[in-house]
Order: C-alpha cells, then sequence, then structure tokens
C-alpha cells in the first residue's frame, strides 16, 4: 500500500517571535526524499534523519506562520503527502501551565489516566499535546485553581500542554513541562 506521512512539531506549540521549532516528517519507508511546502509553495528538500527528515525554524517571525506539509517522493515520485500542519507565531504573555498525570506515568493498557493541565490564570482554554500534534482541547469551567482535566485511555509517548485566552485576541502561554506516558 500508499505510505504514509506524519507531520509534527518538536517541541509543539505556538511559537514566540524569536523562538524556533523543528517541523518533522516521519515515513516508515526507508529510502526515499521529503520535500516540504508551505502552502502550494516548496520552501525545502529535507535532510533525512531515520525514518524522517527535519526543518528547524529559527528565530521565528510572523513569516513563517502558515499551513505547512511534507511529500515523500522515491524516484522522484511523489507517493504520499502529510496532512496540514498549522504553524502559529504569537507572542506568549500568559504563564506557562504545569502538565500532570493521575494515576502515574506508568498505566496498563486500556487504563483510563487524567491529564491535568493547571494554570493560574482565568478564562483560558488549553491544548493537550502528544508527540506534537493536538490530542485534545480543554475548555475552562471557572473555578478557583483553573485547572482542566481530561480523563483518556492511556497511549504512550509525550505530552505538553498549552494555554490561551478565551477573547477576541488569543494570548498565549508558553509550552508546559513534558510528561512521558508508558503504557504497560
Amino acid at each position: 500500500g500508499a505510505p504514509t506521512i506524519s507531520i509534527f512539531l518538536k517541541p509543539p506549540g505556538v511559537i514566540p517571535p524569536g523562538g524556533s521549532t523543528t517541523i518533522c516528517c516521519i515515513c516508515q519507508r526507508s529510502y526515499g526524499s521529503f520535500v516540504l511546502y508551505k502552502g502550494s509553495h516548496r520552501l525545502h528538500t529535507l535532510e533525512r534523519s531515520g525514518s524522517g527528515a527535519e526543518f528547524s525554524i529559527l528565530n521565528a517571525t510572523y513569516e513563517d506562520r502558515g499551513s505547512y506539509n511534507c511529500h515523500y517522493l522515491e524516484e522522484g515520485t511523489v507517493l504520499a503527502r502529510s496532512d496540514e500542519l498549522e504553524v502559529y507565531v504569537e507572542e506568549l504573555h500568559l504563564p506557562r501551565p504545569e502538565l500532570s498525570v493521575l494515576p502515574g506515568h506508568e498505566v496498563t493498557a486500556g487504563a483510563d489516566v487524567m491529564f491535568r493541565c493547571t494554570t493560574t490564570h482565568p478564562s483560558t482554554g488549553c491544548y493537550l499535546y502528544l508527540e506534537g500534534q493536538i490530542r485534545a482541547q480543554l475548555l475552562s469551567r471557572e473555578q478557583g485553581h483553573y485547572s482542566f482535566s481530561l480523563v483518556q485511555k492511556g497511549v504512550s509517548g509525550h505530552y505538553s500542554c498549552q494555554c490561551y485566552t478565551i477573547s477576541a485576541s488569543r494570548t498565549w502561554s508558553a509550552v508546559s513541562n513534558t510528561l512521558d506516558l508508558v503504557v504497560r
């Protein structure tokens, strides 16, 4: 069958002006090449690393905002293209949230885990990221300690969260600490 490509940001989240991030494209085929597009504009053929390729955005500006995707080629023929990855560059004004998980970092397969993204700022929403991709959106309930919880089936990987104000002009927090969830 045709190969599939996943595309994600490492580290995930909204990037502040002057900040940096890496666009990662992963494909299980081992010998082809990757080309990165922004919209319909071809940017680069990417350097391979293992099963994927990476493109770094350094010293980000508002020009770096936009929709990116990767094409995977073998002998000049495009065999697959990834989903679109939206890259946001915004000032990060809110305090950094704290991510925690219950019952703990190691769970058995099929178990429910509760992610809690705690922020000191009222009226915020938060995103939960898994491996750099948005896993869930958490909306605030007005509570004293502003912690947003989400119960999900355990999936192994690196999780983090990021919050934003729910208002016309969205302002963002930095990305939280990263948690590694291990599903046994």
